[in-house]
């Protein structure tokens, strides 16, 4: 099969229906296996999964010089969606600081195209909101590099709709990127509302609830030192074991369509809307070709309302992040 594409906000970018969420290759889920990495962006490509994700801060660093070896000879195949903004110096990341100055995004885009061994970014993300610096100085600079030829295309991470608003009138912005899946709806309330009143796209990282919805999971406690999951709230105590609960629903729905979880849960995001192109993260080809054959399901009305009931905020317990990471989301 080879994935449709989909349109993110009014400027002109079309991607991949799904997109490859990248960084799990270098960090955060257990040791990377490069050959492994590798043959899944090369497997990515074949299958028309052309939209891949990654960061600066992935690694740090490590995930784009990856992305450069691997895509030797093919850029042209490919969107590259990339993202600055968090502090990083010798090479590791200085906790959540955040430095969006003017400078820095030319320092970070700079370094950006130096690893990913390209001219130009297709997709440049502010990474998070920095508090420090006017979102109209942002827009501004990477307005600045889309007409030098360095970008192509601007989005935000993790914005309120109040910096949406501000930076879309400095520089349109294409796509936002932000956690969303049937058990993280944060988004619904006013992010997504905006976003459709002013064109612009959604990129869903995290559609599989940090894999919590493939069905596949563990307590935090057991997994190894360095996995984001031993932090995360979602996996502890009490939380875990009604988050276990109410994912069933996702379990009892793959059943009907002879699916994985994990597929259906991509499927109710791609049922969302044409606007929304979700970026689930594997490091693995039989993964990946799993999370490409979801495009394939159509869930009813009626499955699509199961999901919402079921996995609806009040059902999920847990914070979605540690106190200190939730601190640099814009809402």
């Amino acid at each position: 099969m080879t994935l449709q594409k989909r349109k993110l906000g009014s400027q002109g970018l079309e991607v991949s229906a799904l997109g490859l969420g990248c960084m799990g290759m270098s960090q955060s889920y257990g040791p990377a296996d490069e050959t492994e990495s590798i043959a899944t962006l090369h497997r990515a490509i074949e299958l028309g999964c052309t939209f891949l994700d990654t960061a600066e801060v992935y690694g740090p660093l490590k995930n784009e010089e990856l992305l450069g070896r691997a895509l030797a000879g093919r850029r042209s195949e490919v969107t590259i969606a990339t993202k600055f903004g968090f502090v990083i110096r010798d090479g590791k990341q200085q906790g959540t600081s955040l430095d969006s100055s003017p400078a820095n995004i030319r320092y970070a885009v700079e370094g950006s195209l130096r690893r990913l061994r390209t001219d130009h970014i297709d997709l440049l993300y502010q990474h998070r909101v920095d508090p420090n610096v006017p979102i109209a100085d942002v827009a501004g600079t990477v307005s600045d590099l889309v007409k030098e030829g360095k970008v192509r295309f601007f989005g935000l991470s993790e914005a309120g709709v109040a910096n949406i608003r501000k930076a879309h009138v400095v520089h349109p912005v294409s796509a936002v990127q932000s956690e969303y899946s049937p058990w993280e709806r944060n988004l619904e309330a006013d992010v997504i509302p905006a976003l459709r009143d002013l064109g612009i796209g959604l990129v869903p990282f995290s559609p599989l609830g940090r894999g919590f919805l493939t069905g596949e999971v563990k307590r935090a406690e057991d997994y190894p030192e360095g996995d984001f999951r031993r932090n995360d709230p979602r996996y502890q105590g009490e939380n875990y074991d009604a988050n276990v609960k109410a994912a069933s629903i996702v379990k009892d729905i793959a059943a009907r369509h002879d699916a994985a979880p994990g597929q259906i849960a991509l499927a109710w995001i791609l049922g969302k809307g044409s606007d929304i192109v979700p970026i689930p993260g594997t490091k693995r080809r039989r993964y990946l070709e799993q999370n490409i054959a979801a495009a394939d399901i159509v869930l009813s009305p009626d499955e699509m309302a199961e999901l919402d009931a079921a996995l609806a905020p009040d059902r999920i317990s847990g914070a979605r992040y540690a106190p200190a990471n939730q601190a640099t989301i814009d809402r």
